[in-house]
């Protein structure tokens, strides 16, 4: 019987010994919950250099180097630490919609209106270039919204057509078109951990997981009352957010395939393009009308700063490295932002 009542106090020990942790733990996550993150968001840098809106921008994988594309019928690739333009390149068409770097930093991408996914190779030797593409793709039947490398040899396209294509860059042929949307697909991206996968949204309100290896979709994902304009990976992998017409931001989730938390306010316009910071705490969106540009606390879903832009901002990127954001607006103009307390 003493061995009995012995055991049993042990167990009595250890349960209080668990609930105390549990309250203290309780504890510390409703004081970081109720607690204001007194961050906000400056510009400390802006390139300056287009005659046109800025419809795209995208990081090298230096964190250094950025692309930028504009309707005055360039693309830029800017030295981002210095603000230095380091070549021009001409285009066939003005109206360009997006631009990529590969991730070996060799090579850009773009297209738009022409409905050709455009390839150059980088030469920093000369200012700038009003060469032909090194390769054109043509197959879509609608402009393109997105492009994004796999590799030097492999990129995706998305267009208004409704299809993803996966291309052989070096063939001019595609590998496969991914055609399951119901209306124009308006960006994709690419997951940070695992090659194959890769998610889309679009005008259809819903956004789509890939695996290359599949022969469709993987998962369909609902929520939205309007276009999806954006897509971005969160950094672990795991997750994503989408930014729609309809006003709002949804975190979806592809372990249990569903939704795991909403971003909007009052200001119920369009949402135009997200990212997320490195770590995942922040949430970068672009808006069709003031303030332009918001920052979003991902897990209190709480509004942390208003980016002071003064025009349409199209497009936003956080490099690899995580050190800042960057916003592509109408007024012609790239700002780079970082956090000051």
């Amino acid at each position: 019987m003493a061995d009995g009542a012995e055991t049993i106090q042990k167990l009595r020990t250890e349960i209080d010994k668990i609930k105390h942790s549990r309250n203290q733990e309780n504890g510390i996550l409703e004081q970081f919950n109720g607690a204001k993150d007194n961050v906000s968001f400056k510009t400390t840098k802006s390139l300056v250099g287009h005659f046109g809106k800025i419809y795209a921008m995208h990081w090298a994988q230096d964190s250094k180097h950025l692309a930028s594309a504009s309707q005055d019928g360039k693309l830029m690739i800017w030295d981002g630490h210095t603000t230095n333009k380091r070549h021009m390149i001409n285009l066939r068409s003005s109206w360009v919609m997006t631009c990529a770097y590969s991730p070996s930093g060799n090579l850009v991408a773009c297209g738009g209106l022409d409905n050709l996914c455009s390839i150059y190779g980088l030469d920093f030797s000369t200012a700038e270039t009003h060469d032909r593409p090194n390769v054109e793709l043509s197959r879509h039947d609608g402009y393109l919204s997105c492009c994004r490398f796999l590799d030097d040899g492999h990129i995706l396209t998305a267009s208004g057509d409704g299809t993803i294509i996966h291309w052989d860059i070096e063939n001019n042929t595609p590998i496969k078109i991914y055609g399951n949307h119901e209306a124009d697909v308006m960006s994709i991206s690419l997951n940070p951990f695992e090659e194959s996968l890769f998610i889309s949204g679009s005008c259809d309100q819903t956004a789509k997981s890939w695996d290359l290896r599949e022969p469709s979709e993987t998962h369909t994902f609902i929520g939205h009352s309007s276009d999806i304009n954006s897509v971005q990976w969160f950094p672990a992998g795991n997750s994503f957010g989408s930014g729609s017409d309809d006003a709002t931001i949804r975190l979806f989730d592809l372990r249990y395939y569903g939704q795991l938390a909403m971003y909007n306010d009052d200001n119920m316009c369009g949402v135009t393009y997200i990212d997320f910071s490195k770590t995942g705490k922040y949430l970068f969106a672009g808006y069709d009308d003031v303030p332009y540009a918001k920052a979003w606390s991902v897990l209190t879903g709480a509004k942390i700063s208003d980016l002071a832009t003064q025009a349409r901002v199209s497009c936003l990127g956080v490099p690899k490295s995580g050190y800042c954001a960057c916003t592509g607006s109408w007024d012609n103009n790239l700002q780079i932002w970082t956090a000051v307390r």
